[in-house]
């Protein structure tokens, strides 16, 4: 049997407590056409130094300066050759066969541009976790959920989302992508730093004609909150920035004139709630975000030009708003909103 080749990518940010909890599990992988190699965004702790000491089968990347998520990959796989490259946070688990059912599938079909494996909580492991689940969604106005997760409600794993699915978007936290399809992408967009940068790069891949799976016989388990914790005032300075970005990106031009400025109003409306539960720091999140896009829209920020594609025309789009479903409907689990109506 023919086994392409695989570089598992791991992107290092002081995390040495990580790196030696999991990379055990990551070496015992059994797919026998891989790399293991470790890129350091300038790690301020003696993560290299403890992989030199422990770990001479991995290679390490060490990169100049914290380069955030989207540009470290960027830098470190402009020296990586592989047919597939998996990027994998430092925080997770992996199972035995994770590697060989994904590079299965995406073999079967050459329109897959990435997929991601059943993503469990690391903690409490027969929860899905938040980045990622079981297969990332995105409502008609840019909000991401998964297949078991919805905001911050995350599903037991009763088997619900065990099938092969096309999704939306495959989680930053283990994404199998075809080296090809990531470098005709020009990878993740740097400007984004980190946080929305895989959806982002999902979206543009299947602008592009290539499609986006979940392969949830594969099976990693993920702590999650590794380098931000969910309540960090930076991290919601990202996601709100970011999201907005890649709407501004993304859409069609007709879907930008009325659905952005909804988002903005719903946004302001996130902040005012925020504040009135005492939270200051992500109330002025909210608004510096909104600056940091408009800081964006001035520098004329250039960005691969692809083919347009009305956003609910593409898989994995729950048509209505997530916002009233889950808030309003109450409905917290995905197939709760998806029997709504895709």
């Amino acid at each position: 049997m023919n086994f392409p080749s695989v570089a598992i990518v791991i992107l290092n940010y002081n995390g040495k407590n990580f790196l030696e909890k999991f990379l055990p599990s990551v070496l015992a992988s059994t797919y026998p056409n891989k790399r293991i190699i470790v890129a350091d965004n300038a790690s301020a702790d003696d993560s290299v130094a403890y992989l030199c000491g422990n770990f001479g089968e991995v290679e390490i990347i060490v990169l100049d300066k914290n380069y955030g998520f989207a540009g470290g990959y960027n830098e470190a796989l402009k020296q990586v050759k592989s047919d597939y490259y998996i990027l994998l946070n430092s925080d997770v688990e992996v199972t035995p066969g994770w590697v060989e059912d994904m590079v299965t599938l995406m073999e079967a079909d050459k329109t897959i541009a990435a997929c991601q494996p059943k993503i469990l909580s690391y903690q409490n492991r027969n929860l899905f976790e938040y980045a990622g689940a079981c297969g990332g969604w995105i409502d008609a106005f840019g909000y991401p959920f998964a297949r078991g997760r919805v905001f911050d409600s995350c599903e037991t794993d009763k088997g619900q989302y065990d099938t092969v699915a096309k999704v939306f978007w495959a989680t930053g936290a283990a994404l199998c992508i075809r080296s090809s399809c990531f470098h005709e992408m020009d990878g993740f967009d740097s400007y984004l730093f980190a946080h929305m940068e895989e959806i982002d790069l999902c979206w543009r891949l299947q602008r592009k004609g290539y499609t986006i799976y979940c392969c949830p016989s594969s099976k990693v388990y993920h702590v999650g909150g590794g380098t931000l914790s969910k309540t960090n005032s930076r991290k919601a300075y990202l996601n709100f920035r970011n999201n907005l970005i890649m709407l501004l990106k993304n859409l069609s031009s007709g879907e930008k004139i009325w659905k952005l400025p909804l988002r903005v109003l719903l946004d302001w409306v996130f902040a005012v709630k925020s504040l009135l539960q005492g939270d200051m720091k992500t109330f002025s999140a909210v608004f510096k975000a909104h600056a940091g896009v408009i800081n964006w829209m001035m520098k004329k920020y250039a960005y691969q030009k692809l083919p347009v594609k009305k956003l609910t025309n593409i898989h994995g789009v729950y048509k209505g708003s997530l916002i009233w479903a889950y808030f309003i409907q109450k409905r917290k689990h995905f197939s709760e909103i998806i029997s709504l109506g895709e």
